[in-house]
């Protein structure tokens, strides 16, 4: 087994992972000045928990959007295990074939994510990645990362929503009964969660007509279970896809 973590622009997901399971063990807020001892002591507890092992740990591997906290989390890892850690970019295999223009510009979560996509899903796919962003990637029916659409995520919208306006309050992401809200509040659930829902829907429709056939739709992050069960088209939700993506990419590597 695996340590395998996912560092975003809003949190820190911690999982293990093997060749049979894939487990999230924890959500840490991602701070951009939190040491490494404070992590170190964040990721220890959080193995002590799961009665997670460190010494037993045969490896790790990091994926980051995130830059100057890259390093600051590899040497926490470092000291609570006694391994250093993979870091997905540059000079990693990952065995994805990316057709973009700028193959340097893909984040490294969603090369993860499309890397699981592919080894357990039928081509062509739609990767749909709700976190911080909303991120569509597109994956061609001879696995060929061709591109893809980043959309405002849930939260930020939400949050640009109450501070930029004086009587708009700040809400959480439950849908209301109906389309139709009754209240200020129900229709901004409505607008967060079936609007979101429908834009999905959309592009999906539109992406399938750029590619000349339907596509397997698959969706992964923190906020696509408030959303993905509104949608009209089929959708799967796997939450585990990145933590797959990092074992593969692991495995590549040793």
């Amino acid at each position: 087994m695996i340590l395998a973590i996912d560092i975003g622009n809003s949190s820190v997901v911690i999982g293990c992972a093997d060749a049979n399971t894939n487990q999230i063990i924890g959500r840490l807020a991602a701070h951009r000045y939190k040491t490494e001892d404070e992590y170190a002591v964040d990721l220890m507890r959080l193995l002590e928990l799961h009665h997670i092992d460190p010494a037993a740990l045969e490896g790790a591997i990091v994926a980051s959007v995130v830059p100057p906290m890259s390093d600051t989390i590899r040497e926490a890892v470092r000291r609570v295990t006694g391994k250093k850690p993979l870091l997905v970019g540059p000079g990693l295999k990952t065995g994805l074939h990316i057709l973009i223009d700028n193959p340097g510009q893909l984040g490294s979560g969603l090369v993860v994510n499309a890397v699981a996509a592919i080894e357990k899903y039928p081509k062509p796919l739609i990767v749909i990645d709700m976190s911080t962003a909303t991120v569509v990637s597109v994956i061609d029916r001879q696995g060929r990362y061709i591109g893809g659409t980043i959309c405002p995520g849930i939260m930020i919208s939400l949050d640009a929503l109450a501070s930029g306006t004086s009587q708009l309050p700040r809400i959480g992401l439950e849908a209301p009964e109906t389309v139709v809200g009754p209240t200020t509040v129900d229709a901004i659930r409505s607008g967060a969660v079936y609007g979101n829902a429908a834009m999905l829907d959309g592009l999906i429709e539109r992406i399938e007509e750029e590619l000349g056939e339907k596509a397997t739709v698959i969706s992964t992050g923190k906020l696509s279970a408030h959303v993905v069960p509104h949608c009209e088209r089929e959708i799967i939700h796997d939450e585990n896809l990145l933590l797959r993506g990092l074992w593969l990419i692991w495995q590549k590597n040793h």
